[in-house]
């Protein structure tokens, strides 16, 4: 037993040894080498001992609850992580770009505080239920990558629990309620809303045919910076709301450039493009320089909208934010990268804290 362990150890050791070498060795721009072909092999190889030893360290069962979704009835828990409700930083990314468009336009029509929070509750259902639609079709379409891909390998669809046609229907049941919510807004909204749909069916493609598929993600991810303005105004306000949602499309350029980087050895196995194999080695200076548009343009939006001290104190906090982020993310590493991408959500959830603390001043009369 002693003898297996230590085998199974070295085997390990070498493993994180080939990962590190193949991850410096990858040719960012066009096809990778031979050897780099070799190493990515030889991890994948390694994959089923490490898992072992790690079983035989442990002495924890395969099948021990990893998340809350874990403890639900076994025929409901495949769904549920088809939506990814495990992991709410995916609709808290979606939400956020709503959140600020519809506190700004509370601020600029002096609205009532009803108004914002019937507005914010609509986008939070909205966002928790579109976010896990994305990830269905998403899936659906990815089903055969996923399962070359080590981090999504244990997706419901990659792993059999379910089959397309039980996705198919589920389907319908999300876009089903997010048209109920939809429905609540006005007419201006619900036809601004359902042409986004088309952005949210062929994301998932863009992988295939282009390595700026982050960029389709941030127009489709940002289209709330525009509807939540038109629910509580009746329409778009399109000098506030461009520079904020371009401001929101290079946001989501830099958080979902860092995803990527988690699985970007993986990605040039299969044939898949990101920006994080686009920008390579140059990744910190060119998400430096979209963070500064990101501030940039959303500063623009707030001087568009007449803001006051609080909202820029707010997007101060987020660009710190940001910059801590860049500063301390090893792009080597995917679990750095995992928390660098939910800590690009808090510059969200900052800029969004300054709008409402700005609008919160209007409407308390202290200005």
């Amino acid at each position: 037993m002693t003898i297996i362990t230590l085998t199974q150890f070295s085997r390990l050791y070498a493993g994180r040894c080939l990962a590190r070498n193949s991850a410096r060795n990858i040719p960012w721009v066009g096809g990778h080498t031979s050897q780099t072909s070799g190493q990515i092999a030889a991890i994948s190889g390694l994959s089923s001992s490490t898992k072992l030893l790690s079983r035989h360290v442990s002495g924890t069962a395969s099948n021990a609850p990893t998340t809350w979704v874990d403890r639900l009835p076994p025929k409901i828990r495949p769904y549920l992580y088809l939506t990814r409700i495990d992991k709410p930083i995916g609709t808290l990314l979606l939400f956020y770009p709503c959140a600020w468009s519809i506190t700004m336009a509370s601020y600029a029509l002096e609205a009532p505080l009803t108004t914002p929070l019937t507005y914010l509750s609509l986008f939070g259902l909205g966002a928790m239920v579109m976010r896990g639609a994305g990830c269905t079709i998403n899936d659906m379409w990815d089903k055969n990558l996923d399962k070359a891909v080590e981090r999504t390998q244990s997706r419901p669809l990659a792993r059999g629990d379910i089959n397309q046609r039980q996705a198919l229907v589920f389907l319908a049941g999300q876009l089903t309620v997010g048209l109920g919510v939809l429905l609540q807004l006005n007419w201006y909204s619900i036809l601004l809303g359902a042409s986004s749909l088309s952005l949210v069916t062929v994301y998932p493609l863009m992988k295939r045919i282009t390595y700026w598929p982050q960029a389709v993600l941030g127009l489709t991810f940002n289209w709330g910076a525009l509807l939540g303005w038109s629910a509580v105004a009746g329409a778009v306000n399109w000098s506030v709301c461009l520079p904020l949602y371009a401001g929101g499309v290079c946001w989501t350029l830099v958080y979902d450039s860092i995803y990527a980087h988690q699985d970007k050895i993986d990605d040039i196995n299969v044939g898949i493009h990101s920006t994080a194999l686009l920008f390579g080695e140059r990744t910190r200076p060119i998400l430096g320089a979209l963070s500064a548009s990101t501030v940039s343009l959303i500063g623009l939006a707030g001087i568009l909208d007449a803001h006051g001290v609080p909202f820029y104190l707010g997007l101060g906090l987020g660009a710190a934010q940001l910059a801590r982020v860049l500063w301390k993310t090893d792009f080597e590493s995917r679990p750095s990268c995992w928390q660098g991408f939910v800590g690009c959500g808090w510059s969200g959830f900052w800029i969004w804290m300054g709008a409402l603390a700005d609008y919160a001043v209007l409407i308390s009369g202290l200005t």
